[in-house]
């Protein structure tokens, strides 16, 4: 026998919260952070400061983090998992989204001494690949890029293309903006430093296997 689905009218629509993703250009974020303030902030929450970007009526579903995994063996790696390993012991709705960094020889055009570089892969296309595919499957609403990249403005496109209905705020870190990314979106804004000072993790985070501290470095 047929049984007649409940249907959802405008006023249901309305009573609806609006569902927010945050993505979160790690080292967008990072290189903003540190010309700004040098080490000070790194050790952020990113779920208390997602939450602090929303407005009323809005529910933030997931946050997620995209970087690339700095080598273990390196001072700066070990500091770098301390901190992952933290925030997801102390930050539930944050997904972490390695990409990984792909060495490079270059050579001096002045003194022809060969050195190595290293250039992050992945973490951008990643990002971008969450935008559109979210848009596409219609699992939020709203979606905040935290980057002032403009590099991300054809996934914009093509994401709104996808879903005419869908919201894009970008949310510049500090020392970053773009005004071509900001006019392809919805609204767009600076992140204050106030905002980065109250989202901090506590110095301590007790994680699976015992505390994970503030790295003496980030002070």
């Amino acid at each position: 026998m047929y049984t007649a689905q409940p249907t959802i009218d405008a006023t249901d629509r309305r009573c609806q919260l609006d569902r927010v993703t945050v993505l979160i250009d790690g080292f967008n974020l990072y290189h903003g952070l540190k010309a700004e303030s040098g080490r000070k902030w790194l050790w952020l929450d990113l779920e208390k400061l997602s939450e602090s970007l929303l407005k009323s009526g809005q529910q933030l579903v997931t946050v997620r983090y995209f970087t690339a995994a700095v080598r273990k063996d390196a001072e700066g790696g070990r500091r770098q998992d301390t901190y992952l390993q933290a925030l997801g012991a102390h930050c539930p709705r944050v997904q972490v989204h390695l990409g990984r960094f792909q060495q490079r020889s270059h050579r001096c055009p002045s003194c022809q001494e060969l050195r190595r570089t290293f250039e992050e892969k992945e973490t951008d296309v990643s990002l971008a690949v969450e935008l559109v595919e979210g848009a596409a499957t219609t699992s939020f609403d709203t979606v905040i890029l935290l980057t002032g990249d403009s590099d991300f403005i054809p996934a914009i496109k093509s994401a709104k293309r996808l879903n005419s209905e869908l919201r894009v705020i970008s949310v510049f870190p500090p020392r970053r903006s773009s005004e071509a990314l900001r006019k392809h979106s919805d609204a767009a804004f600076v992140l204050g430093m106030g905002r980065i000072r109250t989202a901090q993790l506590p110095h301590m985070v007790s994680g699976p296997v015992g505390p994970l501290i503030r790295p003496a470095h980030w002070s």
